[in-house]
């Protein structure tokens, strides 16, 4: 059962690879001929082709983002939103950035683009994207007796936002992950001691983590794994879509996951499972989704200016 969820899994892997490169195309294009600095005397969806720039199919802030565009209208003025992969929208997002031009894109925090570039939220008066969010460590139940220590280390780890940025930049700059997690952890000592204090030492004990295909899961699941490591516990990692990596920890296919996004982007999904997974706590507060702009766009502050 589970094996055919992974066969298909990677067919729409492949789907979502060959979309993501006709969607590039498709960006670029869209950024050549647009090639003009950000007029705010000129209507922003003119400057944009009325596109907002938006990353995976399928991924939660994408199923809000068309929500939007109903909700304010916005179809009715000729708005639509491009899909594309997350690698694609930052790309899309740095060129039009250090010319200077107008994008809008749909965003999340924690990202790197945050740290690296000048951004704004924009405003969201009908709430369509919900509010702010956080993540939590999620367990397939029974991990607390057949892995207390690994478990306990699971229960003490939370970090800030801006904890988050440095592993996330080093890893985005193509730094392998378990290097820049490393190092995070050799510069924070302190906050190492609060990760390790009462975890037991492991001897070889097994742990699989699970994360979506983000920049932020990447570096969160990093640290934690290489925490596991240095107290002596074997722990793995394991990508996954966003619908599989629930249903895995369900099904008790995989141990946890540092990146369950609530009340908002997984929240179809604790429902759908709610009593047959171990919510252990909150790791990260203060996420959020929903579109976002350079500050240089400076008369542009809400979901609503886009009408204008």
């Amino acid at each position: 059962m589970f094996g055919g969820i992974f066969l298909k899994r990677k067919t729409d892997k492949i789907l979502s690879v060959v979309l993501a490169a006709l969607t590039s195309l498709l960006l670029v294009s869209c950024s050549n001929q647009q090639s003009q600095k950000y007029d705010p005397d000129k209507s922003l969806g003119s400057q944009l082709n009325y596109t907002v720039t938006g990353i995976d199919a399928s991924s939660g802030e994408m199923g809000k983002a068309k929500k939007m565009l109903s909700a304010y209208g916005l179809k009715e003025k000729n708005w639509q939103l491009m899909p594309s992969s997350t690698a694609a929208m930052v790309s899309t997002l740095g060129k039009s950035y250090a010319n200077r031009e107008p994008i809008v894109v749909t965003a999340f925090q924690p990202h790197w683009m945050f740290a690296k570039y000048d951004m704004k939220w924009l405003k969201d008066p009908k709430n369509v994207f919900g509010k702010v969010q956080h993540f939590s460590t999620v367990a397939r139940n029974g991990l607390k007796d057949d892995n207390s220590g690994a478990y306990k280390l699971l229960q003490n780890f939370h970090w800030t936002i801006s904890d988050s940025y440095s592993t996330m930049l080093k890893i985005n700059d193509g730094m392998n992950s378990d290097k820049a997690a490393k190092q995070y952890i050799k510069k924070h000592p302190k906050k190492v001691q609060q990760f390790l204090a009462g975890v037991p030492t492991g001897h070889g004990e097994k742990i699989k983590l699970v994360y979506t295909p983000y920049d932020y899961e990447r570096a969160v699941t990093s640290v934690v794994k290489n925490l596991l490591e240095q107290k002596g516990y074997k722990a793995t990692t394991q990508q996954l879509d966003v619908s599989i990596m629930w249903q895995a920890l369900a099904s008790k296919e995989v141990d946890a996951t540092l990146v369950a996004q609530l009340p908002v982007s997984h929240g179809a999904y604790a429902k759908k499972y709610q009593g047959q997974v171990d919510e252990v706590r909150v790791n990260l507060p203060n996420a959020r989704i929903g579109l976002a702009v350079p500050t240089y766009m400076k008369d542009i502050n809400s979901i609503e200016d886009l009408k204008n």
